[in-house]
């Protein structure tokens, strides 16, 4: 059953609402009518960026509770407050989210839905190494804590967000980086295998439907919008279409790509590792998502619109 009464809508707890797709969720929230607050450190921060962010948080109408994922306290009554807790942490914080579980075990399991920080590839899905091997297997680790203290969840695997690989043109020696200003693109693998980009607005949107939706309880929520399934060699054909050019293709073969990820220092060999897993391994879309385990967000909710890739590409010219 979906809720569409303003009042029947669950009271949401952000945890991470700051973060790269945290701020997204908590806009998401505000927008779909939730009673929204999110956790924070510093009502008062230093960095401009985060104090403007959290006045538009407080203009928008949501509340900012201080407190912390280390301050036990604080954490166990801000989930007091809350029908449904979304976590939104960074990789460094991800191993910490058992905290929150404890939290919300002595909040007396008040909440209807938690959402620990997946927000990628399905973690028991993946075909990788490390470092990124251990992150997955520490959200699994997590996952198996929530379901065995009982706690009602949905684990959303968006894939890859789009601002991180598709700004690049799919190049993750480059991410972070404007579309090529070069001729040359680096490819992982054959540049084959088919990967999942979903623009951040359009994560949240899905993410904040499902939390009062019972066909996402217990179940994982998986985003393969159709036109947003693409290979890298399918995402360069689509860039050069746009941008007039032709591109120099650098290949680098899967045996070159393990040697390189030992070789690299951190944040590139994470990334490398995430990128051998969705790039050359396809882990994203090759396995079909079978209604025992999980459901698909563009199928739940055909009315959201969501940014195709070729939508997305056009921005960026």
């Amino acid at each position: 059953m979906l809720l569409d009464k303003e009042e029947e809508r669950s009271r949401v707890l952000v945890i991470g609402g700051t973060g790269h797709i945290g701020k997204h969720i908590v806009a998401a929230s505000v927008r779909r009518g939730h009673p929204t607050s999110v956790l924070i450190r510093d009502a008062a921060p230093a960095d401009l960026a985060k104090a403007q962010l959290l006045k538009s948080f407080i203009d928008s109408g949501v509340a900012l509770i201080k407190g912390d994922l280390f301050d036990h306290g604080s954490l166990v009554n801000a989930i007091k407050g809350a029908d449904v807790v979304i976590s939104a942490v960074g990789t460094p914080q991800l191993d910490e989210q058992t905290r929150i579980v404890m939290a919300i075990k002595e909040a007396g399991n008040v909440i209807k839905r938690f959402l620990p920080s997946e927000f990628g590839s399905d973690p028991e899905r993946v075909h990788t190494v490390d470092p990124a091997a251990t992150l997955y297997a520490g959200k699994i680790r997590l996952r198996r804590l929530i379901e065995a203290e009982g706690i009602p969840h949905t684990y959303v695997c968006c894939n890859g967000f789009a601002e991180t690989y598709l700004l690049s043109i799919g190049d993750v020696t480059a991410v972070g980086a404007a579309p090529p200003s070069s001729d040359k693109i680096t490819v992982l693998g054959d540049g084959d295998a088919k990967g999942v980009f979903v623009v951040e607005e359009d994560i949240a949107s899905y993410t904040v439907r499902a939390i009062d939706d019972t066909r996402t309880l217990n179940k994982i929520l998986y985003m393969r919008p159709p036109a947003n399934i693409v290979s890298h060699n399918e995402l360069i054909a689509l860039w050069e279409k746009k941008a007039g050019r032709t591109f120099q293709i650098a290949r680098i073969p899967e045996a070159d790509l393990l040697k390189l990820i030992k070789e690299a220092a951190y944040p590139l060999n994470m990334m490398l590792s995430h990128s051998l897993s969705v790039f050359v391994r396809g882990d994203q879309a090759n396995f079909d998502i079978e209604a025992s385990f999980g459901v698909e967000a563009t199928e739940l909710y055909p009315d959201v619109k969501y940014t195709t890739v070729d939508e997305y590409l056009d921005r960026l010219l």
